[in-house]
């Protein structure tokens, strides 16, 4: 892990708000995410991202491209592991970029899913989060 993030590349993380102590599980990994903001997540945490989650998790970064299948099972699944007040962070490639997913298609996805799209944010060079939770009164 690095210990500090150049105040340039913090942004997308403090847009995130994840903070020391979170439990993160990462879905969707593969050789084209951003490793950079990887390292800039586990240091906001001061751990490790999960994949197989053996309790329930404060919040899912769910890396997604066009190519991925359909975003709604995507986001189901997502839940799987993810506690009652949890959010979903859904990093899709930007605009212009390979595997960019249309946000009229995220917004239907998350609708779909049971989910209510609240922020987007630029988080690197090459990929955007969109924050989802679920409605307030589906949360316990």
């Amino acid at each position: 892990m690095h210990n500090a993030a150049s105040p340039d590349t913090t942004p997308g993380v403090v847009a995130m708000g994840l903070t020391q102590g979170l439990v993160v599980q990462e879905l969707g990994w593969d050789s084209d995410v951003d490793e950079g903001l990887r390292d800039r997540l586990m240091d906001a945490i001061d751990g490790d991202l999960i994949v197989d989650a053996v309790e329930s998790v404060d919040v899912v970064v769910l890396w997604w491209r066009s190519e991925d299948g359909d975003l709604t099972d995507g986001l189901v699944d997502s839940l799987t592991d993810l506690g009652p007040s949890g959010v979903i962070w859904l990093l899709t490639p930007k605009v212009g970029r390979s595997g960019y997913v249309d946000h009229s298609d995220i917004a239907e996805g998350a609708l779909v899913a049971g989910l209510s799209l609240t922020t987007s944010a630029k988080v690197s060079q090459d990929w955007q989060a969109h924050k989802l939770v679920r409605p307030k009164g589906g949360r316990k």
